[in-house]
């Protein structure tokens, strides 16, 4: 008869306490006698023994729910403690004002209830453990909740980085000195280093942060000095995908300078994390399953003297049998409530707390409100190697808050307290505010030459210096001349290939350049032989901390699969999300690490921004500087592969973006100007901005770098041709295409002239993205200065002496050409896309279902010119019968 599964939480019954004990006896001697190693051994011995005779040995994957360090382990606590709870509860009560302020003045809001809970978990860091950067050290990298930037900004005000009237516009910056609701470097780019609120970023990427900290350290772009990448995250954060997509690929590479805390304060925004489970032990197995060293501080010092008297171990038993929703439910009651809910249950327990008044029992705190515990854990951490480490910390959500939201449901949502609820603040953490001053709800700060103001400077001076701090970086790269790229502006001849294959080659240079080769980081997922880099393998490498350890199976051929310590390649592999981590921490070295770097993140289009839109947001948060490189992409150009989401939008949701600069080159000489020119102005320049340029998978000749276009490449727009019939034209259109599509353009233009007698202008327009933003700009400009000469937007400065309507064709969504319909002056336009949804086909089935291939362009070209009274309307249907359209077909917008 199988045994009854229990609940994870729930230990079986001992029936046989005396062979229990004569076992952990047998242990305790082993251990006593050869070492906690040798025990070990022994013990895993009887695991393997058991698996290999049954079969399905199922080892604990979790301890008692417990601390992880013992009291008799902990290290004497370093600082002066008392000191730091009078600066920890200043900060504690800046934090709660600058919202309650807010609040007052404006409505605007904010978050109490996270920094109350963290409130310890930071003051230990900044007192003991963050290191800034200072000339000989390059500092630790701290990713902060984003809920608790109240707290950070009240310590920052005691530091003097902040003064009264920043705080008072906490969240007011339009037009304002203010200081950001949440962690944005883009709007204060001298205090936050990384954008952390958008939930679940956080964890990403940090962990990929620390993996390429260390790939800047094998390769010796950036010194080994033991920096830490600390992320503090919520335990309800943890619930999002990306939180957890990166925990095995740490455990993996075995990143030991990397340190999670999880603040677990058993709340989400709205209830709790695990109201019928436990979190904590969730997490301990998760991690542990993963190859993390985990440390658990659960319980203050105030339970160590309970578990000590605690001989039958029914303590332990308690605190395993409740589950979160009870500890959530004790921390808004009161002692009393504890007493007779949680030590209630057994006689024994009642006992055990028989010499406790309730307010003593009420005072029993979580570990994560404890520093000895906090300290401890932290120094645990910062010495463990081989493995990266989360810290688990049990706290309360609120903590502090009293009756008004101490461990509530609804105290993330808490943006006002009544005086009572303040008043009760100030008593709990002895501040000195007189009750006149309560209604004002006054800063607090350290005299200057306090003890507490010399202590809090004396202790960061010690570590380093300020953090949070985004640093500028280093001074501009050397750049090569464009001519690097001179295999590219030349005319291929009769030699067809891809623009990914161009930007491959254009990689492949580049990394051979010895001014700035080394400083190249190619990224992919998974799909390198697919843009055909499988050549790099042997030429540079793929990165991997421990070598290669095999020899692998291609291992007789050219481009054999290399993996090398100071492999240049990140191959994260099918993880879109983990490889956008890498590239942003890549693109963001520069500051983070002092070493310039240029990376360029190629992969799936269709798998690009909807995937990771989010973290390509954070990216432009984080002024990020490099390359994104969307291959395959276009609608209609993955040859009999295509799905429901083949890329028809990718320039959609990049346009949104207001730092990305989008392109959709057809040549390889657009492709190398872009490029070129995207270096100079993001390594020269120093502009923090980021390039998303699209690359397709369709041969075809590439002619030369027609002289004097560059600008007009850089722009978005420029004349490529003409074409006429050999008579006197009937009409005149304007064509324009890019990407994939402008090869159907110039055909269109062709059988416009030779079918209908239509002459044609044809125009590249490499990014529909960048006219928009120009005219948006030209739109401002004219529109604050109304008496000046008004500005003309670049689009239609360009088609000012050109005659016909226009017809703009892509190989994504019409709204990528509407974007220059406002820009274009009173000439009639015609958009051409790829609306709807994909599908599998050949390229040329697929242009003619989406109704962009060269003879949609000529209907909508005859049917412009009817529409101006420049044609009959007769020339449409003739058209259409000559291309054998249907009339009746299907609408692919809905199809």
């Amino acid at each position: 008869m199988n045994a009854p599964v229990l609940p994870l939480h729930v230990l079986p019954q001992d029936v046989d306490p005396q062979e229990t004990q004569e076992w952990i006896e047998a242990l305790a001697a082993v251990t006593e006698v050869e070492g906690r190693e040798r025990a070990h051994y022994l013990m895993n011995r009887l695991h393997e023994s058991d698996a290999a005779r049954h079969g399905d040995f199922q080892g604990a994957i979790t301890t008692p729910y417990v601390n992880t360090i013992a009291e008799s382990r902990e290290q004497p606590y370093p600082g002066n403690i008392q000191i730091e709870r009078r600066l920890a509860a200043m900060a504690r009560w800046n934090a709660m004002a600058m919202v309650l302020r807010a609040g007052k003045h404006s409505n605007v809001g904010g978050h109490i209830a996270t920094y109350a809970s963290a409130a310890v978990l930071y003051e230990v860091g900044f007192q003991h453990f963050f290191r800034g950067q200072t000339e000989a050290f390059a500092g630790d990298l701290v990713y902060l909740q984003g809920h608790a930037s109240p707290g950070i900004y009240a310590r920052a005000f005691l530091e003097g980085r902040i003064d009264e009237a920043q705080l008072d516009n906490f969240r007011r910056e339009a037009g304002r000195n203010g200081v950001s609701s949440y962690p944005h470097p883009r709007l204060m780019p001298d205090f936050w280093q990384f954008p952390t609120v958008s939930m679940g970023l956080g964890p990403i990427t940090a962990a990929y942060q620390a993996r390429v900290m260390r790939y800047l350290e094998d390769r010796q772009l950036a010194p080994t000095q033991g920096r830490k990448v600390w992320a503090f995250l919520g335990d309800g954060e943890m619930d999002q995908p990306e939180s957890l997509a990166a925990v095995a690929m740490a455990g993996r590479e075995r990143l030991d300078n990397l340190i999670f805390v999880v603040n677990c304060n058993l709340q989400r925004l709205d209830g709790p994390v695990r109201g019928n489970a436990k979190i904590i032990q969730e997490f301990e197995g998760l991690y542990r399953a993963a190859g993390w060293n985990v440390i658990k501080v659960i319980w203050g010092s105030g339970w160590d003297r309970l578990l000590a008297r605690d001989t039958t171990g029914l303590l332990r038993q308690r605190m395993m049998e409740c589950v979160d929703g009870e500890y959530q439910a004790f921390k808004s009651q009161d002692g009393a409530y504890v007493r007779e809910r949680f030590f209630g249950k057994y006689p024994a327990l009642l006992e055990l707390v028989a010499d406790m008044s309730d307010a003593d029992i009420w005072a029993l705190t979580r570990g994560g409100h404890d520093p000895v515990k906090v300290f401890n854990a932290y120094a645990a951490a910062t010495r463990h190697v081989g493995q990266p480490t989360v810290v688990l910390v049990k706290t309360v959500k609120g903590f502090g808050m009293g009756e008004a939201g101490e461990g509530q449901n609804i105290n993330h949502q808490l943006k006002k307290l009544n005086a009572d609820a303040v008043r009760a603040f100030r008593d709990r953490f002895e501040l000195p505010v007189s009750d006149d001053q309560l209604d004002e709800i006054p800063y607090l700060k350290p005299a200057p030459e306090s003890v507490e103001a010399r202590y809090l400077h004396g202790r960061r001076a010690a570590l380093g210096g300020h953090i949070p701090a985004r640093h500028a970086g280093t001074g501009p790269m050397a750049l090569p001349p464009l001519s690097i790229f001179d295999t590219q502006l030349s005319d291929s001849g009769t030699r067809g290939y891809s623009t990914t294959m161009a930007f491959v080659r254009m990689l492949g240079t580049l990394l051979k350049d010895k001014s700035l080769g080394q400083n190249v980081i190619p990224i992919v997922p998974d799909e390198s032989r697919t843009f055909g880099m499988e050549g790099m393998f042997r030429q540079v490498g793929i990165y991997s901390h421990v070598g290669q350890l095999y020899t692998p199976q291609d291992a007789d051929q050219l481009s054999y699969y290399r993996e090398s310590r100071d492999g240049q390649i990140l191959q994260e592999g099918l993880n879109e999300s983990g490889a956008m981590s890498a590239w942003i921490a890549a693109a963001t070295a520069y500051s983070n690490h002092g070493v310039n770097t240029l990376p360029f993140y190629i992969y799936y289009s269709m798998f690009g921004f909807q995937r990771v839109g989010d973290l390509a947001w954070a990216a432009g948060d984080a002024r990020a500087r490099g390359f994104l490189l969307g291959a395959t992409s276009g609608r209609t150009t993955l040859m009999g592969e295509g799905l429901q989401h083949d890329d028809g939008h990718s320039h959609v949701l990049s346009s949104v973006i207001p730092c990305c600069v989008s392109y959709d080159p057809t040549f390889a000489y657009e492709l190398a100007v872009i490029v070129h020119d995207g270096m100079r102005r993001m390594y020269v320049d120093q502009e923090d901005i980021f390039y998303y340029i699209t690359l397709l998978n369709e041969n075809y000749t590439h002619p030369a770098l027609p002289a004097g276009v560059e600008a007009g490449i850089l722009r978005g727009w420029y004349p490529l041709r003409s074409s006429a019939p050999t008579e006197k034209p009937v009409g005149r259109v304007q064509l324009a295409g890019s990407g994939a599509i402008l090869n159907e353009v110039i055909a269109a233009a062709e059988l416009l002239a030779s079918d209908f007698g239509i002459a044609s202008d044809i125009w590249s327009a490499t990014s529909l993205t960048e006219l928009r933003r120009d005219g948006l700009a030209a739109e401002r400009w004219n529109l604050l200065h109304p008496e000046a000469r008004p500005r003309v937007p670049y689009v239609q400065q360009c088609l000012a002496d050109r005659e016909g309507p226009l017809v703009v064709a892509t190989d994504y969504m019409k709204i990528v050409a509407d974007q220059i319909r406002p820009f274009i002056g009173q000439r009639r336009m015609v958009a051409l896309g790829t609306d709807g949804f994909g599908r599998s086909d050949t390229r040329e089935a697929l242009r003619s279902f989406f109704e962009v291939d060269r003879h949609f362009v000529v209907l909508a070209a005859l049917k412009a010119l009817a529409d101006d009274g420049a044609l009959p309307p007769g020339a449409v249907a003739q058209a259409i019968q000559r291309y054998g359209v249907a009339e009746d077909k299907v609408d692919p917008s809905f199809g």
